[in-house]
This record gives structure tokens, sequence and C-alpha cells, in this order.
């Protein structure tokens, strides 16, 4: 736990267990500090919730915003982490042995691709195949006429449509299985263009593939295009924007006007029917500790930058020492520290 005004780290401990009686006692010090603590800022703990008021009970306990969006996320994530698994061997079962093989490039010289940094790689001329590409050949060339160019172009398509199969999320605003659906489209419709221009039978293969593919994920997609649009209206309205600050009862009745907007309503789909109701469930969940941090001053809206602090220590011991026991009994017998600049003045 650390001080937010100042950053200081306070106590720093390895709990073996996180339940009501051990946060309780590992914050106990709190109730002999000289200066009253007007809010506390973690995430919405089982065990953690109840020790805090037990231990300060005159304090307000603010809940991190973001944990609250992340969980509110949690049906979108789901929903989309199987459409995202579905669509993939979708894909691959369009495009066959196609996205399985490609032509052999011309490999860079000894093994260097591009160098970056003081002395980076020489900015030369294209290579004569990148030049040769805006002299685009009549719709009549076949693909052996085009030979290394058009095996060039199609194993670049080719490999950027797998990288786009391994996107990875990150709840709540983004979703793999979304952006990969998004992107693949827009891939799908540069190609047409290229078809258009190369008449590649390779190339018509791959947009015909993905368009193919895409064509019965459009309805859940959409579905899960809706509820972020929900998602990211409900984190705009705990962001409020204005020249004039807002205080929490401000900014809960607007986040309760725009909740009742969302009751589940018979003619949605299942999945926003879903996330209706457990938008719902959440939000009451979470609404006695959602808005102190617009009444007191100085009271962070979310805590994610610090929870890293400790995720950090943990990699770099396990990095130094490169075995993870060594690592957990590291810090269970000296703690993880955190060195600070010292404070300005004697007072701070």
């Amino acid at each position: 736990m650390r001080a937010l005004t100042s950053g200081l780290t306070w106590r720093s401990g390895w709990l073996s267990q996180q339940d009501h009686p051990t946060f309780e006692a590992f914050l106990q010090p709190l109730t002999q500090l000289e200066w009253p603590i007007l809010a506390v800022l973690s995430d919405k703990h089982t065990g953690l919730r109840p020790a805090v008021a037990t231990v300060l009970p005159e304090s307000r306990y603010q809940f991190c915003q973001a944990h609250y969006l992340r969980n509110l996320a949690e049906p979108l994530a789901e929903a989309d982490a199987a459409c995202k698994v579905d669509l993939r061997k979708v894909v691959r079962q369009q495009l066959g042995d196609l996205s399985r093989h490609e032509p052999q490039a011309t490999p860079a010289p000894i093994g260097v691709l591009t160098v970056t940094g003081l002395l980076p790689s020489p900015i030369g001329p294209p290579p004569a195949p990148l030049a040769r590409e805006a002299q685009s050949p009549p719709p009549s060339a076949s693909p052996a006429a085009m030979g290394p160019e058009a095996d060039e172009i199609v194993t670049a398509r080719l490999r950027h449509t797998r990288s786009l199969l391994t996107l990875k999320g990150r709840p709540p605003f983004r979703l793999a299985g979304l952006e990969t659906s998004e992107r693949l489209d827009h891939v799908a419709r540069l190609r047409l263009v290229l078809v258009a221009e190369r008449s590649d039978p390779r190339l018509v293969q791959l947009s015909q593939g993905l368009q193919a593919a895409l064509s019965p994920f459009a309805a859940p997609y959409q579905a899960l295009q809706q509820g972020m649009a929900w998602l990211r209206d409900i984190a705009s309205s705990l962001e409020p924007a204005g020249p004039q600050p807002c205080t929490g009862e401000q900014v809960a009745k607007q986040r309760r006007g725009y909740r009742d907007t969302l009751r589940p309503q018979p003619a949605l789909a299942p999945t926003l029917g879903e996330f209706g109701h457990h938008l719902d469930t959440v939000s009451r969940s979470y609404w006695p500790g959602l808005f102190h941090c617009y009444d007191v001053p100085g009271l962070p809206r979310t805590h994610n930058e610090s929870e890293s602090w400790f995720r950090d220590t943990s990699r770099y011991l396990l990095r130094t020492t490169g075995q993870k026991g060594l690592t957990k009994r590291t810090l269970q017998r000296q703690g993880a520290w955190a060195l600070l600049p010292r404070p300005p003045i004697e007072a701070q």
C-alpha cells in the first residue's frame, strides 16, 4: 500500500491468502497514523472490501474504474474470443493450401533485414521489383508472365493475412476477434483492386475466400460492435469534460440515466440482451464506490499504473535469477522494495 499524494510505499507484503482477516491484519498499522486517511483506492476485492471498512470506517472507498470497465466487458470478451476461434478455422478452410504455402522469397544478404538506431540502414533506391510495381501489367497478363514480381506481391498479402489471424486482444476496449474481422474485411476489399489490376488466380482465391469466411460472422460482430459502443459511452460518462469539474452526484446521475436507457429489451440480439443484464448487475455492485474520486481532490479514478510496479519487480527478479521458485522465495523473505526519489522538502 502506498500514499497517493507522494507515491511512497508504506507497507509491502506477500500474503499467503487473500481473505478478510489477512487483509485486516495487513492494514491494521494504518490506525496508528497521526493524520486522517480521507479515501482509499483499490480494486473491488472480495476480502479487501470488508477489511477496509473495518480498519478505516471513516474513509471513502473508491473502486478502480478501470477494473469496473474490464468487468463490464467480460461477456463481450468471451463472445468475441469464441467468434475469433471459429473465424480463424473458417478462414483457413476457405484459403486451403494457399494459406499454408508461399513462394520462396529471395533472402536478404547475410540475414540482416532493417536496422535502426544511431547507425541505421542507409536509405537507397528501391529494388527493381518494387520500382516496377507502379507499372501494372495489363489484365490479360498471366501469373507466369509476371514472374518474381507476382510472387512477391502474393507473398506479402498472404503473410499479412496470416498475421491478422494471430492478433491478441486487450479488454475492455480492444477485442481481438472484432479487430481481426474488421481488418480482414479491409484486406479483402484491397484484394479486389489488386485482382482487377493483376488478374492473378491466387489473389482471386484470397479475396473470395476471405469474403466467404467473413459472411457468416456479420450478425455476431454487429452485435459486438453495438456492445462496444455502449461500453465506450459508459467510459466517456465516467470521464466528464467541461470547464467546471463535476461532482460525484452529477456523474452518478448522468451514469444512472444512461444505464436506464440500456435496460434489456426483447428485440435485442441474445448477446446484447445478456450484456445488458450484465451491465446492470455489475453497475449495481460497483455503484457505492465509483464516484468518490470526483469529490476528494487528488483521488485518482484508477490505480493500474501503480499495480504494475510489483509486477515489474517480480519480472526483473525472474530475469535475474532465471528461476520462478527462487523469485517467489526472494519476495517472501525480503519483500519487494520500490526505490523512489527523495522528497524535495522535509514536510513532504
